[in-house]
């Protein structure tokens, strides 16, 4: 899929280039005879204007016929045959008089004869011996070999850049393919991964609900522990599905952050107590550290999330007798909030892949149930509040999570 698309794209990006380097070519081309022929044309037309203004000298012309830079003077007769200058039978001119005789009047024409090229300005006279013509004529053989080199130039030029165009273009093409293809493939693995996760509790959910078809006399009592089990997946089911779309909300920017102002060390306060009794439960003991009041901007609800995702974590990788610790300061240009425990810690090499989506740390994967995506989310709130995660930790010794806000929030 992506080598077709590649290959559009460089076609689409060839034929651009192509069109605008024929622009360019014929551009300097037509530029360049403007230039190269103005001094022909301006000689001939000055001539031209004179022969105009001054009349005819004793009834006839007067001129020399010359093969030089400077324009010479053709009188054709009634006959359409040259009488001035007097040539010989063998002349290159009396030779080519058909070739050499006007098809254009007061306007400058080109005229090709045997492999030579001329420009002229002729006019028609009326005088005592008839209507004759005058033609202004100058080689300018000249020109039109340096324009033929030119055009050979451009051709030659245009035909090695359209190839260099191809080649670019391909190259380039692949390069901005790269994201593509990376998101690409992240999409795939996210479908993925998603699909796994979502399968493993719709089979624990489907071989319990079997087993309680099968007795279907059996009391609740009874069927307690495959009902709780039930119960417990569709739960896990819930809270996979609610990250999931919240993710893909975010991805599409059709998740919406409303900010107000709130009292962050308040909000700290609020997520010990909540978790005070649990922690108890578990001897573990939770604790805040928020000295002063703290006003922040921001979507009171998605912190919340924050927070509880990161509180969340902590008390699962926070053994018998650990802590955890919330702390919120502010200086004069941000604000620093930090959840740390003192439990089994992360590995240094796994500590720049936790933020991916669906990724576990493995040592945990088999002693906590989890679907991966929690921190995905919170690092998306820090985001979305123009902040910066960063996590700290050390096996069996402590885990830190750091989150940094600006105090002035620019408007998005």
């Amino acid at each position: 899929m992506f080598q077709k698309t590649r290959l559009q794209l460089t076609l689409l990006n060839s034929i651009v280039f192509i069109v605008l380097l024929a622009i360019l070519s014929r551009t300097i081309y037509f530029y360049t005879e403007d230039q190269i022929y103005r001094d022909v044309n301006d000689s001939l037309k000055k001539d031209y204007r004179s022969f105009i203004n001054g009349g005819m000298p004793g009834g006839r012309p007067q001129g020399e016929f010359l093969l030089g830079p400077g324009p010479s003077v053709i009188v054709w007769g009634p006959e359409d045959t040259i009488i001035e200058p007097r040539l010989s039978v063998d002349d290159f001119f009396k030779i080519n008089e058909a070739e050499f005789h006007p098809e254009k009047y007061d306007e400058i024409e080109e005229i090709p004869v045997n492999g030579y090229t001329y420009r002229a300005l002729s006019t028609k006279v009326d005088t005592d011996y008839g209507e004759l013509i005058v033609q202004f004529i100058r080689n300018v053989d000249s020109e039109k070999d340096m324009l033929d080199r030119l055009l050979l130039i451009l051709f030659v030029g245009g035909g090695i850049g359209s190839l260099v165009a191809v080649g670019a273009g391909y190259l380039l093409a692949g390069r901005a393919l790269i994201p593509v293809k990376r998101s690409w493939d992240q999409q795939q693995q996210f479908v993925s991964d998603a699909s796994h996760e979502i399968r493993t509790p719709l089979a624990v959910i489907q071989s319990r609900a079997d087993l309680l078809f099968q007795s279907p006399n059996a009391t609740i009592e009874e069927k307690a522990v495959d009902i709780s089990i039930i119960s417990k997946e569709v739960r896990r089911l819930n809270k996979l599905v609610n990250g999931l779309l919240t993710l893909t909300r975010t991805d599409s920017n059709q998740m919406e952050v409303k900010k107000a102002n709130f009292f962050l060390d308040e909000l700290l306060i609020d997520i010990v107590e909540q978790y005070s009794d649990i922690a108890s439960f578990q001897e573990k003991t939770i604790i805040c550290h928020a000295p002063d009041q703290v006003v922040f901007q921001g979507d009171k609800e998605r912190i919340h999330q924050l927070l509880v995702i990161l509180v969340d974590n902590a008390m699962k990788f926070t053994g018998e007798g650990g802590e955890i610790s919330l702390s919120c300061i502010k200086n004069a240009s941000s604000i620093i909030l930090s959840v740390e425990d003192n439990g089994i810690g992360i590995p240094q090499d796994e500590l720049a892949l936790i933020f991916n989506r669906f990724y576990q740390v493995e040592q945990s994967r088999s002693e906590n149930e989890g679907s991966g995506l929690g921190l995905s989310i919170a690092k998306w709130i820090v985001q979305a509040h123009q902040g910066n995660i960063k996590v700290t930790s050390e096996p069996n010794v402590s885990t830190r999570f750091e989150i940094t806000f600006p105090r002035n929030q620019k408007k998005m």
